[in-house]
């Protein structure tokens, strides 16, 4: 598994002000979105991609655009939702699906209560969208789903990761021979006894779309 944590200017001046307690919900979902694309510029460096040719107003030339099947976008639902708009926006052509996950708060345990993806995935490459990478059970489970189904390869785009979350993942697809990688735009000190990342920016759904 390959992990990248994006050292950018950008990237952790948009991270500082989603971690500020005085960040209102519309503020943090459109800073969100900002971060997301450009974690998504990082995250998108190996997307497949075939040679093609283009009629240039000058003269023929060689280029590239990208390769079939499309790229499968899955946000985890509901905090994920808010890292799509950012996401697309780079893949445009990217097809989307969903996965409801919810994690238990006693056992720490992910549990599946909705899916809306291709029963077939052979030959995908499957961009995963969840705010925080905390104990990394949720993050597993999603990912040990889509290479199920046939995934070529998975990457997370996360806006903040903890070590502990980072270690379980490793764990977990150790042996695995699809290439599974994490991008985030930092790695945080550690997990508190109720399993939130510290430092932290507090419960990413919450945030984005209130307490409900």
């Amino acid at each position: 598994m390959e992990t990248l944590a994006v050292a950018h200017p950008l990237v952790a001046h948009k991270l500082t002000t989603l971690r500020d307690v005085r960040t209102d919900s519309p503020t943090f979902r459109r800073l969100a979105d900002e971060l997301v694309t450009l974690l998504a510029y990082e995250a998108t460096r190996d997307v497949r991609v075939v040679d093609t040719n283009v009629d240039t107003p000058l003269q023929a030339t060689e280029g590239v655009r990208l390769a079939r099947p499309a790229p499968l976008v899955v946000p985890i639902l509901r905090a994920g939702l808010g890292m799509l708009d950012g996401m697309t926006r780079l893949l445009p052509t990217a097809e989307v699906g969903f996965l409801g996950m919810i994690r238990d708060e006693g056992s720490l345990q992910a549990q599946t209560y909705a899916t809306r993806l291709p029963d077939d995935l052979s030959g995908r490459q499957c961009y995963v969208l969840d705010p925080m990478l905390a104990t990394g059970g949720t993050l597993a489970a999603a990912i040990h789903l889509l290479l199920a189904r046939g995934a070529r390869d998975v990457t997370a785009l996360c806006l903040l990761a903890a070590p502990e979350g980072l270690k379980h993942l490793e764990d977990s697809f150790t042996g695995i021979a699809a290439p599974i990688r994490v991008v985030t735009a930092a790695i945080d000190s550690h997990l508190n006894e109720n399993g939130f990342i510290v430092p932290g920016l507090g419960d990413a759904g919450d945030r984005l779309y209130g307490v409900v």
